[in-house]
């Protein structure tokens, strides 16, 4: 019965599309028809200003057809982004350094979850507004071909094989498994081969070989549309071949739709519509620019310029039929269909989820686990773990008490985040632990205040006005002044918007000396947009009243201070905010460099060892941004060696003669040199997230035995590669360099130490376009549990162009002392093929070698090697 009436619905649904505009069937609001044919009929309503309208990220009401707004754009690089509190998971690059596919599933699950929380609660609210909807723009599958590339920390890596299984993973948590509905969308970016530089990308074009095509910038983006069956894929920013990727129908039309079959809708980047004719010049106006998007397959614009209301001017142009326009907006509707938006709340089974599940104890759990599994023992000559060695700990550098260093880009708002050092006190004892800054990031920028300037700690008064008069509306306590109050109050009982924060104690300094003050505000001078303003007063000091004024673009002068000693002396800061709501709140200072490291000498030579957090953090590497400065330029770097402020910091500490173990905190490849060989250990921690203290404690300690692996090479020095601006693969990535790595992709120690087995293949041979597995025993022959990440690599011989390697299986087990067990792989035909220099994907007969271990053959990793004879010839669909 149920089966019929359906049927008969969608017929009524095929002949309703082709009645006159003023048909009164609504098939679009009833829920028993098909997605596409519901789609069809509510587009078939609009006129050609509506339709245009529908096509940009933020999509208006028509209130005649009961289409509430809508807004695309939402972020959920690692946790849902920029709408107040969430799960926080370690930075995208961290994740891929756990080799853990379930743990990405389970990370996308979160997002869809905490999603529709907020989703829900801000449809009750009637808050329509972006970063709300359910289609989220992640994950960033860009292959991460060169480390200078500051978004590199958005991705999943530098191999196509762990970017695509591990991106696959995450979109099909996100989307769900409801046969009927999306829990949300996922939306693989940027297709396609985008990485860099950050400063050209709005009008630079690359030129690709089929083969690097082929074999490196497109796996990924076709196993999340294939095998992930990803709803919503953006298009980037650069051209390629000289055509605009968001105009690019040899991409768009031919590869995804065609080859791979997608049906669902592409989104452009910020901005990308322009860029078609302003930055590649491919088109005279913007409305051949936007007809050209539409036409080449994509479906909506995320506008800066409105640039989608100009489609109506191209239609009677004759630059674009309607017809494209409409083929467009039914892709974007049934995806919207799909997600029960037009739906009785009560069908639709994700509807019910409340906030009480965004950031649960259950998240907050899985967050912890991340962390912990994306750490990487790079380096280890038994300093590590410190159980019993280190009676006394100085903790020092920059990025021990930096909140944006465990936040990475794209994130949420943190709530019961753990700082680093607060973890080492946390596990180590208070009583263990001293702490000293160090050092700020690099010489040209300011640093936060460190909580060891402000003794005795600091009180907050909140206020809810920004006269700072009456009485607080709550009181609290602060080690130091460095918060992240985005889409959150700033304290329990104070108002998001129009509030005052009164913060008082002492300030003392390490030393006497010229200092500089200041407040920032990064986030898009989110604090007083509405005209707010702050008061710094130091005793002794001229007092500072600023009136922060964020269309001026000016930034306020830095307070200058001499101090003769180092008495404490009386401090307040008052910050009135009149905006509608909050961002990043941080008290900085520029210190003497030399006052910073001989305090942190002072508390390394008194102590048994000394813990040295360093790195970078996302105000330095990133998304486009204004910075130029030695090492760092507009969101790239120029250079991947640490920055001299702290590897000055690294020498004198390693002249104490204390142990020296350093933690890296960084969103992508550091080069340590002389430092490093130096250091008795060395993690690399990422950009942790929210629980990223208490794991980089834990492992420290022995109490988790690290597992992660690098999904990235840690080349020696860019002197080992080509320009950035080379997109070719030659000497690029494991695949392909042919040079000594500082520490190689898949590298990664343990407390423990783990054999491998015979690599045994199901069959000695395998005919071409045929699939096979491959097994290996894997054995933890040391004296504590641990997790291996057994990698399986291919390599043939004799094939011109071919990559040295490639991952093409990996598995994470758990081994207790003295515990075994098998692992397998399955290889698919594709994993056996390469491209040849026309692109296409070649099977051919000869011996493949293959290599299962803890990391690549030819490094210090365990395992075994066998070979794999294949006999034939295939070609493999695009």
């Amino acid at each position: 019965m149920i089966r019929k009436r359906r049927i008969g619905l969608m017929t009524a649904g095929a002949v309703l599309l082709g009645l006159p505009h003023g048909g009164t069937a609504q098939v679009y609001r009833d829920p028993a028809a098909k997605p596409d044919v519901r789609a069809a009929d509510l587009v078939r309503r609009m006129t050609l200003d509506e339709k245009a309208a529908q096509m940009q990220n933020a999509a208006p009401a028509i209130p005649r057809l009961a289409i509430p707004p809508y807004d695309y754009w939402n972020e959920a690089l690692h946790g849902v982004a920029r709408a107040g509190e969430a799960t926080i998971f370690p930075q995208a690059i961290g994740m891929a350094a756990t080799w853990d596919r379930d743990l990405l599933f389970a990370e996308g699950q979160t997002v869809a979850t905490e999603g529709r929380a907020k989703y829900n609660q801000a449809q009750a609210e009637k808050n329509y507004a972006r970063y709300y909807g359910l289609t989220f723009w992640s994950p960033n599958i860009n292959i991460f071909r060169d480390p200078r590339w500051g978004r590199g920390q958005e991705t999943l890596g530098e191999d196509p094989y762990l970017t695509g299984t591990l991106g696959t993973q995450f979109v099909l948590g996100v989307q769900g498994d409801d046969p009927r509905y999306y829990k949300a969308v996922a939306t693989p970016k940027h297709f396609a081969v985008h990485s860099g530089p950050e400063r050209l990308r709005h009008g630079f074009n690359v030129d690709p070989t089929p083969r690097d095509l082929a074999e490196t910038y497109l796996p990924a983006f076709r196993r999340t549309v294939i095998d992930g069956r990803a709803e919503s894929v953006m298009c980037a920013y650069n051209a390629v071949d000289t055509k605009a990727a968001c105009a690019n129908s040899d991409l768009l039309q031919k590869t995804l739709r065609g080859d791979w079959g997608f049906k669902g809708f592409v989104t452009s980047d910020c901005g990308a519509i322009d860029d078609i004719t302003t930055g590649h010049k491919n088109t005279p106006t913007n409305p051949q620019g936007a007809a050209l998007a539409v036409k080449a397959g994509t479906d909506t614009g995320c506008d800066f310029k409105d640039e989608m209301l100009d489609l109506p001017k191209a239609v009677k142009a004759g630059y674009l039929r309607e017809a494209d326009m409409d083929q467009a907006l039914v892709r974007l509707f049934t995806a919207r269909m799909r997600l029960g938006m037009f739906d009785p709340a009560a069908q639709v089974p994700f509807s019910s989820i409340g906030i009480d599940q965004n950031h649960s104890a259950e998240h907050r759990a899985l967050a912890l686990r991340a962390a912990r599994e994306s750490i990487v023992l790079l380096k280890n000559d038994g300093a590590l773990p410190l159980v019993k060695q280190a009676q006394k700990i100085a903790v020092v550098g920059p990025t021990a008490t930096s909140l944006i260093g465990l936040e990475g880009n794209y994130n949420g708002t943190p709530i019961g985040h753990v700082l680093p050092l607060d973890g080492m006190e946390q596990v180590f004892g208070a009583n263990r632990v001293s702490y000293a800054q160090g050092a700020q990031l690099t010489a040209e920028l300011p640093v936060a205040v460190p909580r060891t300037a402000f003794p005795g700690g600091l009180t907050v008064q909140y206020f809810n006005n920004t006269t700072l008069t009456g009485a607080p509306a709550t009181t609290a306590r602060a080690k130091e002044i460095d918060v992240n109050w985005a889409q959150i109050a700033p304290a329990p009982g104070v108002g998001r918007g129009g509030f005052g924060v009164r913060w008082t104690g002492q300030l003392a300094v390490p030393a006497p000396g010229d200092y500089q003050f200041e407040l920032e505000t990064r986030r898009g001078c989110d604090i007083g947009n509405g005209g707010g303003s702050y008061l710094i007063r130091i005793e002794g000091a001229p007092e500072q009243r600023v009136a922060i004024n964020c269309k001026s673009g000016e930034k306020p002068a830095p307070l200058q201070v001499r101090f003769t000693d180092t008495r404490p002396r009386a401090f307040t800061l008052e910050l009135a905010n009149n905006a509608s709501g909050a961002g990043d709140v941080t008290f900085s200072w520029r210190p003497p460099a030399d006052a910073l490291r001989a305090e942190a000498v002072r508390q390394a030579r008194g102590a048994d060892v000394v813990v040295a957090f360093v790195g970078l953090n996302a105000w330095l590497e990133g998304e486009e941004m204004p910075l130029q400065i030695p090492g760092f330029d507009g969101g790239d770097r120029t250079s991947i060696a640490l920055p001299a402020s702290q590897l000055k910091l690294l020498d004198d500490l390693a002249a104490t003669g204390k142990p020296l173990v350093i933690v890296l905190q960084s969103g992508s490849a550091v080069a340590l040199g002389q430092a490093g060989r130096s250091a008795r250990a060395v993690l690399e921690a990422w950009y942790p997230g929210e629980a990223g203290g208490q794991a980089i404690a834990e492992v420290l300690a022995g109490k988790v035995n690290p597992s992660g692996r690098l999904p990235v090479t840690f080349y020696a020095s860019t002197d080992q590669l080509p320009a950035f601006t080379d997109y070719s693969m030659n000497n690029r990535t494991y695949r392909y360099f042919t040079g000594k790595a500082e520490y190689p992709f898949g590298h990664g120690l343990s407390y423990t130490s783990f054999a491998y087995g015979a690599v045994q293949p199901a069959t000695p041979s395998v005919a071409a376009g045929q699939g096979t597995s491959v097994t290996a025993t894997v054995t933890n022959t040391g004296r504590v549990a641990g997790d291996e990440v057994a990698q399986l690599y291919i390599s043939a011989s004799g094939r011109d162009g071919a990559p040295i390697r490639s991952l093409k299986g990996y598995s994470r087990v758990h081994l207790q002392p003295g515990e075994a067990k098998t692992v397998t792989f399955k290889l698919d035909p594709r994993d056996l093929a390469l491209a040849d220099a026309d692109g296409v994907m070649r099977v051919k007969a000869g011996s493949y070698r293959l290599w299962v271990g803890g990391g690549q053959p030819g490094t210090t990793a365990p395992g075994r090697e066998a070979k794999l004879q294949v006999t034939g010839q295939a070609v493999l669909p695009r």
